[in-house]
Formats: structure tokens, sequence, C-alpha cells
């Protein structure tokens, strides 16, 4: 496991790129305004990696702050994803573009497919293939794809996913599929890693923020970290976007490691990938 030094820091993925392992997720951020000065607060305090979606109705904003930053583009590691309506080759190409269009920029770092969408994921797939070969993106992944949805794909495709984002947080670890990700080089993602903010109300959480010195946060993304997991926790809140990302000078024991670990109980706080109607 390569190693967790600071907030710039990065996890390799399969084709070379390196992709910052801590980032600032943009979902519910409004367009405008908001979005802009979350990006600007998280750029200026060092994050590199930002991750938005079609779906979001924000990528204008976020192309807008990450052109006005005084940080060089090609630092930025800027993620964004086709929605479901969109998935088809054709479809996806015109999606990609409409949103390399809002977002004014000349390429993308990562392009993912937003939900395994039956009868079409396959073909999308093939769409973000030509993208990563034509060098319009930089590496090509998906969002919430298990395990057969993965082998699905990989059956008859010619670049193996370099990603799969996914909900992750200590109720739902889904280790088999984190195994499976680490065995074929897909780099693992981690989306509502705050179970929705269910984690503030728990003792163990509780008990480890006191151990540490740590906000509860913070010890669940130190976790992610920890298991290897790319992180992007959402905030618009600029307290809470430093605070977020003061996980680099202190570890979690192992023991520590496997309690959280220990938690996994399969409940997923968002949609399942395997039944789903959006």
């Amino acid at each position: 496991m390569e190693k967790i030094t600071d907030l710039q820091g990065t996890f390799e993925l399969n084709n070379g790129v390196k992709m910052p392992y801590f980032g600032l997720g943009v979902y519910l951020s409004k367009d405008g305004n908001e979005v802009i000065q979350a990006i600007d607060n998280a750029l200026e305090h060092g994050y590199r990696h930002i991750d938005t979606a079609s779906i979001y109705k924000n990528e204008k904003g976020v192309g807008e702050a990450i052109r006005q930053s005084s940080v060089n583009r090609e630092d930025i590691f800027v993620v964004s994803k086709v929605w479901n309506n969109d998935q088809g080759f054709e479809s996806t190409l015109k999606a990609f573009d409409d949103s390399l269009k809002r977002l004014d920029l000349d390429y993308l770092d990562l392009y993912l497919i937003h939900w395994p969408k039956e009868g079409l994921y396959k073909d999308t797939w093939k769409a973000l293939e030509k993208l990563y070969k034509e060098k319009r993106v930089r590496a090509i992944g998906v969002s919430n794809f298990l395990q057969h949805h993965l082998e699905d794909v990989m059956a008859d495709s010619e670049v193996v996913p370099m990603v799969n984002q996914m909900e992750f947080h200590p109720y739902l670890v889904q280790q088999d599929l984190l195994d499976f990700c680490q065995e074929k080089g897909i780099q693992y993602e981690a989306w509502s890693p705050m179970m929705q903010g269910q984690i503030f109300e728990m003792d163990q959480f509780k008990q480890l923020a006191n151990k540490y010195g740590k906000t509860i946060a913070q010890i669940v993304l130190r976790w992610d970290l920890q298991k290897g997991v790319v992180t992007i926790p959402k905030s618009v809140k600029k307290e809470r976007i430093i605070s977020n990302a003061q996980i680099f000078d202190f570890e979690l024991e192992e023991s520590d490691m496997k309690l959280l670990d220990a938690m996994d109980q399969g409940k997923r706080f968002g949609p399942d990938p395997d039944n789903f109607d959006f």
C-alpha cells in the first residue's frame, strides 16, 4: 500500500496516473457562488481533487472556480460522471462534450459511469474507452458497480476501469468487493463516508474521537485512507473543509481499524446498485 503522507498525496491508478487520495465532493453544492466559494476554500487549503457530476448541475461553477484559481489546472484532478439518461455509446460521447463545455476545460482527469444502467453501461464503457484513447480524459472508471457489473464490463473491454466509486462507510464495507477491486487494479473510492450524518451519533466514534483527540469525521476519513480508499467528503463550510483534511498527523491503530471494519452490516443509506429506477 502506498504511504499516506499529506493532503496532496496520491494513489497510483492502473495506468500510472496519480490520483489525489483526498478531495472535495460537490454533490448538493449549489451552482454559482456556493460551489465556487467551496472550491476556492478547498484549493487554497491544499486540496487538489474536485469531484462533480452532470447530475449535480454545478459543473459551470466548478469550472469557473478551477479556471480562476491560482493553482495550475494540471495540478488539479477534476472528475465528472455521465448520468443514466445519457448512457449509451453516442449519447455518452455527447454528454462528455456537454460536461467539458459547461466546465469550460480542455480535458478531464477522470470520467465515471455514474450507475450501472442495465442494458446500457457496456456501450457507455465503450464510449469512455474511445474518449480515453483520444486522450480527452486521463483516466476512466465507474461508480456504484458491484463485482458482477465489473466482471460484465471487463469480459469484453479493452481497458480495465481505473476507479470504482462506491457508497463506503463502517456499516457498508463490502470487503469482498474491495478485495476484488484491489486484485484487479481498480482503485476504490468512497462516497457518503459519514453515513449521511449517522456516525456523529455513534458511541464507538465518540470514543475513538476522544482517544485520538480528533473529530468523528476525521476518524472515519482516516479509516478510509488507511483502507486504501480514496475519499471525497463534501462540504460548503470553510471550517469543515479545512478540518476534514486535518487527518495526516495521526494514524489509527490496527485494533481500531479492525473495530471499525467489524461494524459492517451491509447497510446502505443510498440506492442499491442492483435495484434502482432512475
